[in-house]
């Protein structure tokens, strides 16, 4: 269980890290990272530290496909958790 924590701690820094890059980026007109890799990274567990980053930062705000599956994978998450954990 200690390293499911350990991982979801380090793929939402990731996560969060790659927003903010890429927005910087975005505003130095300088190579950007994939939208496909944004949305892996929330996928594959960084879905709140997307989000945060999204926000914290208002990058891709105004992209829907980013505005709903973001909180949507985070959802996904919490609920494996909680089947996991026998919550559920």
């Amino acid at each position: 269980m200690n390293y499911i924590i350990i991982y979801l701690i380090v793929i939402n820094i990731v996560a969060f890290v790659a927003m903010v890059s890429d927005k910087k980026r975005a505003r130095n007109k300088a190579w950007r990272i994939p939208e496909s890799v944004l949305l892996t990274l929330a996928f594959i567990g960084g879905s709140l530290g997307a989000l945060l980053g999204m926000f914290a930062c208002r990058h891709k705000t105004k992209h829907r496909k980013f505005t709903i599956l973001f909180p949507l994978f985070l959802l996904l998450h919490i609920a494996i958790a909680l089947l996991l954990t026998g919550i559920i």
